[in-house]
């Protein structure tokens, strides 16, 4: 009896494990597929300007009238007319043409909270004349302020190159006169080679002293170059100079003989007499 009871009932719990499985397994396969679908609700897609955004329910080739956006960029107002079905990203790329500012720069905030590039308009609530404030990037206004800082410095520097080049351009030309005079043989004068060694020495000291960055750095290094080639070719100019022989011009005078001296001819004194009346 005993025996037979415990086979009854393990049949029962056999049985009634056997019923509870395919419940489990209903239960679990049902979570799995509510889990894919889940999964499957939420797709991405990728625009052409390579901004993955999430892909939108329903027709996308159905186009949709343009709603206008108003803009608050501190105290300038931007009126944008842009496609409701766009997203932030794409508006802040038709702010920068009208702001200057690039869309990294861009930070917009709709309804008290910024959104991000992904985020459609009208699934948030973009509608016509509807409010959005653009505020730029705290960090972009500081690496503005650098950039604008940087670029003064450099056109700086290339006012002080252009004038050393200025310089040296007019040297260059007292450089190459003396190169052709001294090529026809004809000595020039050691204190105007000297002279213009020490002019282009001091243009040198003048490039020294310019802290040189970015596209003024070889602008620098050109003058630099062209000072110290100025100053070669003098050297040697010197040496071909000091071997003319100077040109020594004399003078040879000439010698004439007085004529000799004759008397004067005796001048004729014709002694004119006027006849006198004489009365008693």
């Amino acid at each position: 009896m005993m025996k037979r009871r415990s086979n009854v009932h393990g049949r029962v719990s056999e049985s009634s494990a056997a019923a509870s499985a395919p419940v489990t397994s209903s239960s679990s396969s049902s979570s799995s597929s509510s889990a894919a679908s889940r999964d499957e609700e939420v797709e991405w897609e990728m625009r052409p300007g390579g901004m993955l955004v999430q892909k939108r329910a329903g027709n996308p080739d159905l186009p949709a009238p343009n709603v206008r956006v108003r803009v608050a960029h501190g105290a300038i107002r931007h009126e944008i007319a842009v496609n409701p079905q766009a997203t932030f990203g794409e508006l802040k790329k038709l702010l920068a043409a009208e702001t200057g500012l690039q869309p990294a720069e861009q930070r917009l905030v709709f309804r008290g909270k910024e959104r991000d590039d992904g985020e459609y308009l009208d699934t948030c609530g973009v509608k016509d004349r509807s409010k959005v404030s653009l505020v730029q990037d705290p960090i972009s206004i500081e690496r503005r302020l650098v950039e604008m800082r940087r670029n003064a410095k450099i056109q700086t520097v290339q006012r002080a190159v252009s004038g050393v080049a200025a310089e040296v351009d007019k040297l260059a030309d007292q450089v190459s006169a003396i190169d052709k005079s001294i090529a026809k043989g004809n000595k020039v004068p050691e204190v105007q080679i000297t002279t213009l060694i020490e002019m282009l020495m001091r243009q040198a000291i003048k490039l020294d002293g310019i802290s040189a960055e970015g596209d003024a750095a070889p602008l620098k290094n050109l003058q630099g170059k062209r000072v110290q080639k100025c100053v070669e070719t003098l050297d040697v100019l010197k040496v071909s100079n000091a071997r003319i022989k100077p040109v020594i011009v004399t003078t040879k005078w000439e010698t004439f003989d007085h004529p000799p001296t004759t008397a004067p001819a005796p001048a004729a004194t014709a002694a004119a007499t006027n006849p006198w009346e004489f009365f008693d």
